[in-house]
């Protein structure tokens, strides 16, 4: 019952630390009767001063209780000087130290908590330490951090620590009840999360080069090494994903984006079904297996694109090109917004290709598979004879380097090559030079300068146009297979196997054209270190865009 209103007492104090009325400008507050003469022009205010107010605190509605400033603080740190008075203390990914006199609470969120002033109600600290050698009216918390009470320290309420240890001062004094929570095992007061939050989650990246990032670096290289190690298991797999990938990488993408939609929906129906909930955890390990081998996959390919640069290393062995991806990773994670793009990224592609050559494998082997009939009868009557050759001396004399024996030996073979080489066969040629990277975003502004124009006379708003901009373009290529701009630039765009563009492939190729430019519009400058020119819109459509000489009529 006690560690149950200890943990009652916990919700309450978090609940009301969020519930305290935040500002993230900095506001000055002073009473109404207080006139403009009672400033102190010449109060010398610390950076943190700029939330609170100006006036004495016996000027501030009746000393303790009476003022009304709160100070809150993002991403860096609050400071309550001795002398100061105000009503809250709340810093987000900082720490809140106070020497003054604090109405409510002091909470610290991803960052320390340190009172050796007076505080009405709480201290709290979640994910950091808590240091109290002041006058606390209630509760001192520190969730996954350590608890340290100093000589002077007087609390009134209760003392828990969550998942960390407490230090208590012989002299300090505590009229509640003092508590350790372990939760997970002590690990530290929880320094190395905090240090990721801040210098890695805050900024959109799962990695970053800053002090306590040690074991996330640590994390970073085994997981790499265990990639290397399934590139040395498995060469040959690798090998044939990475070969799918090149072939064909508009469908290994779309067999990534169709994966990773539709595996949530199967642990629904499987959770929803109470037959296939037992599956739930086979299901899960088996994407946890495919996830580490689609990663090295995606890395062995990345590794390969550069690695491509030099004739000598374009065919490395998988190790080779995961050792040259997974380094180009690390570098890629380290980036802000992008870091963690990239990361999600490479899992979710490794993955599609993964699914995709499965899939390739399936065919090949249902075509080379030989046909299922029953079995001849031993009554059945035999065939019937061949007809007797005819004479040596009429048959013409074969030429020498004639080999019909070897087509036909090589013959029923045909379905399964076919197959097999259907994953590596390079690109169909294309009337036209490929156009490349400038002229074909000279094309692109032109057309959106175009339909902003008409987006701004119909009072369209900003998202509405891109959407006009995809329609515009997947109706032009249709009609006319390229667009304004495509045509002043002399462009157009064809698909690769040489049929005339259909309404799907248009469709595809303007949906596609979201995809490149969600990720800070990679998919557009793809085609500047593309070896075909492509975009990923035009990979996923199967499509290119040429020069065209003669050019192209709009009507």
């Amino acid at each position: 019952m006690h560690k149950l209103l200890t943990s009652a007492s916990l919700a309450l104090l978090l609940l009301g630390a969020l519930s305290i009325p935040t500002a993230v400008e900095a506001r000055v507050a002073l009473p109404a009767s207080a006139p403009a003469a009672a400033l102190k022009p010449d109060a010398a205010l610390t950076p943190d001063a700029a939330h609170r107010s100006d006036a004495d605190p016996s000027d501030n509605g009746g000393g303790k209780g009476g003022s009304d400033n709160n100070i809150v603080s993002i991403a860096h740190d609050s400071t309550v000087a001795a002398g100061e008075h105000v009503s809250a203390v709340v810093s987000v990914l900082g720490s809140s130290t106070s020497a003054g006199e604090v109405d409510q609470a002091v909470v610290s969120v991803l960052g320390d908590t340190r009172v050796t002033g007076s505080v009405g109600q709480a201290a709290v600290a979640v994910f950091g330490n808590a240091y109290v050698d002041g006058h606390v009216g209630q509760d001192v918390v520190a969730v996954f951090g350590n608890v340290e009470l100093g000589p002077h320290a007087d609390i009134g309420g209760d003392v828990v620590s969550v998942g960390g240890t407490l230090k208590r001062d012989p002299a300090a004094l505590v009229h509640g009840n003092v508590q350790t929570v372990m939760a997970f095992g002590h690990m530290g007061g929880f320094e190395w999360f905090r240090a990721w939050v801040r210098h890695c989650l805050f900024f959109g990246r799962p990695l970053a080069i800053a002090p306590g990032l040690g074991w996330a670096w640590t994390v970073a290289f085994s997981f790499l090494a265990l990639y290397l190690l399934i590139a040395l298991v498995v060469p040959g797999g690798v090998d044939q994903c990475v070969r799918t990938m090149e072939a064909q990488p508009g469908r290994s993408v779309l067999a990534a984006l169709f994966t990773f939609m539709c595996t949530p929906i199967a642990f629904l129906l499987l959770l929803v079904t109470v037959i296939g909930a037992p599956l739930i955890p086979f299901l899960a390990f088996a994407l946890f297996v495919t996830g580490l081998f689609g990663k090295a996959v995606a890395l062995a390919w990345l590794g390969r694109r550069v690695l491509a640069v030099r004739a000598s290393l374009a065919a490395s062995p998988p190790v080779l090109a995961v050792l040259v991806g997974g380094l180009i990773a690390l570098v890629l994670y380290v980036v802000p917004v992008l870091g963690f793009i990239a990361y999600k990224a490479l899992d979710v592609l490794g993955v599609g290709i993964i699914v995709y050559t499965l899939i390739l494998t399936y065919r090949a082997s249902r075509a080379t598979a030989p046909p299922v009939g029953p079995a001849p009868s031993a009554t059945s009557a035999p065939p019937p004879a061949a007809a007797a050759p005819p004479p040596a001396t009429a048959a013409p004399e074969p030429a020498p380097d004639a080999s019909p024996s070897a087509d036909q030996a090589s013959a029923p073979a045909a379905p399964a090559a076919s197959a097999a080489a259907s994953a590596t066969a390079p690109l169909p040629a294309v009337p036209g030079a490929r156009a490349g990277f400038w002229i074909r975003m000279v094309a692109l502004l032109l057309d959106l300068i175009l339909v902003s124009v008409i987006g701004a006379i119909v009072g369209f708003s900003m998202h509405r146009v891109l959407l006009l901009l995809a329609v515009y373009g997947a109706v032009m290529w249709k009609l006319k297979g390229t667009t304004v701009g495509g045509t002043v630039c002399g462009l157009q765009v064809v698909r690769l196997d040489g049929r005339v563009m259909d309404w799907p492939t248009a469709i595809a190729r303007a949906l596609g054209c979201f995809l490149s430019m969600a990720v800070a519009g990679l998919g557009f400058i793809w085609v500047a270190f593309d070896s075909e020119r492509q975009s990923w819109h035009d990979k996923i459509a199967g499509t290119v865009v040429v020069r065209m000489t003669g050019g192209t009529p709009l009507v």
